[in-house]
């Protein structure tokens, strides 16, 4: 009993002790935050904590409460998404896209070209970066498996408020819309990078995101939204002070738990983000060996020791005791690089692999399809200009490569000066018509801390330029060099053209794709004319329709021909059955059909091509070598020629002559050496603003081309010969002539005249007289229908309403 009572005893005062030494701990605590402040997480960011990143108890309970929030926060302000934005974030959140990875490498991308920004402008600022690990350029991602959340941060430019209420969600970009529209006609979201609405793609592996920002003109604000067409802005008071730049916070859905594994960010980071110009690093965990201390107790012997034994123990006692130890597994987290690849552009040619050429495209231009790009040159520079230089040519061309091509400046390829990246709107290095190659050049000439107005009025980018042309046409040439379709292969063995067989119709492929700018070069490029004319790939009368090339046209020149020979037209059939081509197929000439409306332009600069002559074949000047007869046959046929000038005198017609390109068509109407051509005037007309009166001055004239061996030219001129002044002679000869000027493509003006002396033709064919009138349509029966209409009306009217009845 007396054992109970004690016991009873020393409870009791234990207890009372307690609220004491409570106390005593809590003003402790609160003597030492008035002493000095807990080191903030910036302070911490590189040392390796196995939380994360330190903080003092108010800031990780603000961050634990804001972390775990999955609701908007009261005090936001509100905003709806811009339309367009909301029906992205639909698509992707209703997608059943199975590829949900590329959201990292949008994140890390978007960071990487937040931190170029901000290294750009440190050039001539030093200032903007700030102090201590402010400076650190870098990216971050860290897990917390526990709460569902990756977050990705970087030291980049961070956004002010205004950013991020225009960047993520009211005003929508250009691509938003593109992006949309390609999506709902059966388009790949692995895309969306290309069109700048990257950061969308985060919905389809979180329900709920938010963006924690500093810029250094602004406050810290944070951005959230449950992409339920809705999101919020604050300034945030919650978290800790970034410093600058951004962190994305991810609350993944429950099916994307797999982005909390540590290797399946290591992977994606590898395959997708390796080559990014900043380091990358990852908050990862790893097991070490640790020694501590041993808990086995040491047993005392029990057993007699000899003589000898005690020596060797009292030998032992002497020396000083070491303590027992064992090692155990430990796991620490520390700040792991990812990616530790060098630039791949700085390395020997030789030393890069095809498969890591393919990975930097498809990072570089955030392409991620399964196409590889169709070539890449790698090459440095060296000289008064000194430079490294990637290009790689597509697999596909961009969907508005060619909208609003002279008003627009794009460019695709990236500047570097000393690795330090500059710009990537930076047009002076390749002219328009290259503008669909993507790629990179780092100078070492270049000066670093001027603006991209002085870059551009540097003396060495003309050089660069000028190499740049020259080695991006020579990686063109070689692509048709290496397929075995093309000519310049046609006298390879078997064997050769076996070790080939990958690349065939890979200019082919090519040439549908990125055509049109080589065209528009030879247009645009009177330095490089000739090189790009090498290029230039067509069908013909006798390609069999394959693309053939000017050099292997005259390949197959007549012997004796000087001219190459051409016509412009819609489609290859039309052409083929053109009346132009009658005499030039029988003699056995080949002619390129241009089908393109560019070749219009095209053909009015390139001229010529190893001293040949380009001929239309549908304009004056044809020659077809000497006809011996052909000035015999116009002075039988003068007489004719000038009856029908002069019948034609308010056609506008500048003469008649005898034809030497027909073979079975009575005539054809051909225009002037220098004027527009039939397909031309049909390309102006349908201008939106074209202008009717300047377009007369370049209307070439028309010239009547009569057919001497054709039966209907023989009769018409005998007919001539006995009376000229014949009015059904003259309105026959205008009724061939309306008829010859559409089979030759022109548009006639007055097509009410052209049918009705169709009509009359049809009406004399059928033994009609003249005479004969229209049959009038008996107006009685009209009146009677009315009066019909009128009366049963009436009866509908005064029939009763049954509906009324019910009511």
């Amino acid at each position: 009993m007396r054992n109970w009572a004690f016991a009873f005893v020393l409870l009791f005062v234990l207890l009372a002790t307690l609220p004491d030494q409570g106390r005593k701990l809590q003003a402790n605590a609160e003597e030492s935050d008035e002493v000095a402040d807990l080191p903030k997480v910036e302070e911490k960011i590189g040392g390796a904590v196995p939380h994360g990143l330190s903080t003092d108890s108010e800031v990780n309970q603000r961050e634990a409460e804001s972390i775990s929030r999955k609701n908007l926060r009261a005090h936001a302000e509100k905003f709806e998404f811009q339309a367009e934005v909301s029906r992205l974030m639909d698509i992707i959140i209703n997608s059943l896209y199975s590829n949900k990875d590329i959201y990292l490498r949008e994140l890390i991308s978007n960071a990487s070209d937040a931190l170029d920004k901000i290294r750009f402008l440190s050039l001539t600022d030093k200032e903007v970066l700030g102090e201590g690990d402010n400076t650190k350029l870098e990216i971050k991602i860290k897990l917390d498996k526990e709460k569902k959340i990756l977050s990705i941060r970087d030291r980049g430019i961070g956004m002010t408020k205004e950013d991020l209420i225009k960047n993520l969600g009211t005003i929508a970009k250009s691509g938003t819309s593109a992006f949309v529209e390609k999506m709902q006609t059966g388009g790949d979201l692995n895309l969306i990078g290309q069109f700048g609405v990257g950061f969308y793609s985060v919905y389809l592996v979180a329900d709920y995101v938010e963006v924690i920002s500093k810029h250094n003109d602004d406050l810290q604000y944070v951005w959230e939204s449950k992409a339920d067409g809705s999101f919020a802005v604050s300034e945030d008071t919650e978290n800790e002070p970034l410093g600058r730049g951004t962190e994305i916070r991810l609350h993944l859905r429950d099916e994307a738990k797999e982005y909390l594994e540590e290797d399946k960010l290591k992977d994606l980071v590898k395959k997708y983000s390796q080559f990014i110009n900043f380091p990358i690093y990852l908050w990862a965990s790893k097991e070490v060996d640790v020694e501590v201390p041993s808990d086995e107790e040491e047993e005392e012997s029990t057993e007699e020791t000899t003589p000898k034994e005690e020596e060797e123990e009292e030998t032992d006692t002497e020396e000083e005791k070491k303590p027992k130890t064992k090692t155990i597994k430990e796991t620490t987290y520390e700040w792991e690089l990812l990616n530790d690849v060098k630039a791949i552009w700085l390395r020997n040619p030789k030393e890069v692999t095809e498969e890591e050429y393919a990975k930097f495209y498809h990072s570089l231009a955030k392409d991620f399809g399964d196409e590889k790009p169709m070539a890449h040159t790698h090459f440095n520079a060296e000289g008064d200009v000194e430079f490294k230089a990637l290009l790689f040519v597509p697999p596909k061309a961009p969907h508005d490569l060619y909208e609003s091509y002279y008003n627009t400046d794009k460019s695709n390829l990236k500047l570097y000066v000393r690795r330090v990246f500059i710009s990537e709107e930076f047009t002076e290095l390749l002219p328009k018509y290259l503008s669909f190659l993507k790629g990179l050049v780092d100078s070492d000439t270049l000066p670093l801390n001027v603006s991209r107005e002085m870059l551009q009025q540097h003396s060495s980018l003309k050089t660069i330029k000028k190499k740049l042309i020259r080695k991006a046409l020579d990686m063109i040439r070689k692509l048709a060099e290496e397929d075995p379709d093309e000519f310049s292969n046609k006298d390879k063995s078997d064997e050769e053209k076996s070790e080939m067989e990958e690349k065939k119709g890979q200019y082919t492929k090519f040439w549908n794709e990125f055509g049109k700018s080589i065209k528009l070069g030879i247009i645009e490029d009177a330095h490089n004319r000739n090189r790009l004319a090498k290029l230039l790939r067509f069908e013909s009368s006798k390609s069999e329709g394959k693309l053939a090339s000017l050099d292997e046209y005259i390949s197959r020149m007549k012997s004796g021909q000087k001219d190459i020979f051409y016509i412009t037209g819609t489609t290859k059939e039309q052409l083929e059955r053109s009346p132009f081509l009658e005499r030039l197929t029988k003699k056995n000439f080949e002619v390129i059909f241009f089908t393109d409306p560019v070749d219009e332009y095209l053909m009015q600069y390139l001229m010529d091509y190893e001293d040949h002559k380009f001929q239309n074949v549908s304009k004056e000047g044809l020659k077809l070598g000497k006809d011996s007869k052909l000035k015999t046959l116009k002075d039988s046929f003068k007489t004719l020629t000038n009856w029908w000038k002069e019948t034609l005198a308010s056609e506008n017609v500048d003469s008649v002559k005898v034809s030497n390109r027909l073979d079975n068509t009575p005539c054809i109407v051909v225009t002037s050496k220098f004027g527009w051509s039939a397909n031309m005037e049909k390309i102006m007309q349908a201008q939106t603003l074209s202008d009717n009166k300047q377009a007369s001055y370049m209307k070439g004239k028309r010239v009547l081309e009569i057919n001497p061996r054709h039966p209907i030219i023989k009769e018409l001129k005998d007919k001539v010969t006995l009376d000229s002044e014949d009015e059904t002679l003259k309105q026959t000869a205008r009724l061939i002539y309306q008829t010859a000027l559409m089979e030759s493509g022109f548009i006639n003006n007055d097509p009410k005249e052209f049918a009705q002396s169709i009509y009359k033709s049809v009406q004399k064919s059928l033994d009609i007289s003249d005479d004969v009138t229209i049959e009038e349509e008996d107006e009685t029966e009209e009146a009677n229908e009315s009066e019909e209409k009128d009366e049963s009306k009436e009866e509908m009217e005064n029939e009763p309403s049954y509906d009324k009845d019910e009511l």
